[in-house]
């Protein structure tokens, strides 16, 4: 079944080698941790998991589709999970799986810690919670609000997402329109503590500065 799946995707023979020789959630962290970061400095894009191979570089969404199929190589299911914030700032969006019956994440960012998340949660809120204490704005202000559920990316097969070499808007649109959850009450919000001082300095440090922004 997994060989008819790579033989159906597109992908070329060198694209399938890399993609198998990221065989663990931590090889595929690294592998993606090594792509520079996708600043869009022409334009808005949601490349493909073959243009990200091609290019060398991904933001969070282009980062998880290709650690989708990379997870979908060691038969895994292909799963990604939205993280909402407020129009304030920008959702994030993970690869999750699963070890031992516990969740676990590959997370791309230009920030020190929206990253990587151990298999240790027991379901995937528990697993989206850990984001939220340090999905901050400068001015200290938590953002994060809600999450889909973990949406299977083999969905999307038939439209040829994985060796597309044009943007893949359609799954992005899906996200959006996705049902998701929320993770705090009217109540809470109102009641949240702003990050201090020196949450809000460690929270701005950066992976890479952006060269295309003053």
């Amino acid at each position: 079944m997994k060989e008819e799946w790579i033989a159906q995707s597109g992908l070329r023979n060198e694209e399938i080698k890399i993609l198998k020789e990221l065989n663990t959630p931590i090889k595929i962290q690294n592998f993606i941790e090594k792509l520079n970061v996708n600043f869009e400095e022409n334009g808005d894009t949601c490349m493909s998991p073959r243009m990200v191979l091609a290019l060398r570089k991904a933001h969070c969404i282009e980062a998880a589709l290709l650690a989708g199929v990379a997870l979908r190589m060691q038969g895994r299911l292909p799963l990604i999970v939205d993280l909402e914030s407020t129009k304030e700032d920008f959702d994030h969006v993970i690869a999750v799986f699963k070890e031992n019956g516990k969740w676990g994440a590959i997370s791309k960012s230009n920030h020190a810690v929206l990253k990587y998340r151990e298999p240790v949660y027991r379901d995937v809120r528990e697993l989206v919670m850990s984001f939220f204490h340090e999905y901050f704005l400068d001015n200290g202000k938590k953002t994060l609000r809600k999450y889909t559920g973990a949406i299977n990316l083999a969905r999307f097969d038939n439209t040829n997402w994985i060796s597309s070499e044009s943007d893949v808007w359609h799954i992005a649109e899906y996200l959006a329109d996705a049902k998701h959850f929320d993770i705090l009450t009217n109540s809470e919000i109102k009641r949240l503590r702003l990050a201090d001082e020196i949450e809000i300095q460690a929270g701005k440090l950066k992976i890479e500065r952006d060269k295309f922004k003053n």
